[in-house]
C-alpha cells in the first residue's frame, strides 16, 4: 500500500473512533412510515427520544427504539468509564433509505392482476455528545491584530 493510501486509511480509522453508529437493514416497513418517527426524534436528547419511541403507537417505533439502544451500547463500548447521563448524548443523524421491494400480485377483476410492492428500508442512526461539540471560545485579541 502506498504512503498516501496508508495515511488516508489511518485518518479514516481515527475518524471512526469518534463515530457511534447503529444500522438496521431490510426493515419490513415502508420508508415513508419510518421517516415520520425518524423526523420526530432527530436532534433530540437520547432520553427524550427513548421516551417518545416507547409511548408511540406507530409500527416503526419499537424498531427505532431498539436501534437507538444499540447505538448507545456502541457508544458505551468505545467510551469505557464514562456515563451516558454526563456525556449529554443526542441523536446526531438519522437516515431512512429505501430498501429492497418484494413484488407480489393481487387478483383483480376480469382476469387481471395488480402489482403490490412490499417496501422495506435501511436505517442509519448516529449519536453524538453535546460535550464534544462545544467549541472553546477564542479571544477577540487575535482577530483585532
Amino acid at each position: 500500500m502506498g504512503s498516501r493510501k496508508h495515511k488516508r486509511a489511518e485518518e479514516y480509522k481515527e475518524a471512526r473512533k469518534s463515530r457511534y453508529v447503529a444500522r438496521l437493514n431490510n426493515n419490513p416497513t415502508s420508508p415513508r412510515k419510518t421517516r415520520l418517527m425518524a423526523d420526530a426524534i432527530r436532534g433530540l436528547d437520547v432520553n427524550k427520544a427513548l421516551g417518545i419511541l416507547q409511548y408511540s403507537h406507530r409500527e416503526s417505533a419499537p424498531k427505532l427504539r431498539k436501534l437507538l439502544l444499540s447505538a448507545i451500547a456502541n457508544w458505551q463500548a468505545k467510551n469505557v468509564g464514562k456515563s451516558v447521563e454526563d456525556s449529554n448524548l443526542f441523536v446526531k443523524q438519522i437516515c431512512v433509505n429505501g430498501g429492497r421491494q418484494l413484488k407480489r400480485l393481487r387478483t383483480a377483476p376480469q382476469g387481471r392482476g395488480y402489482r403490490i410492492r412490499k417496501r422495506s428500508n435501511h436505517i442509519i442512526l448516529e449519536i453524538g455528545s453535546r460535550n464534544d461539540n462545544v467549541a472553546t471560545p477564542q479571544s477577540n485579541d487575535a482577530e483585532n491584530k
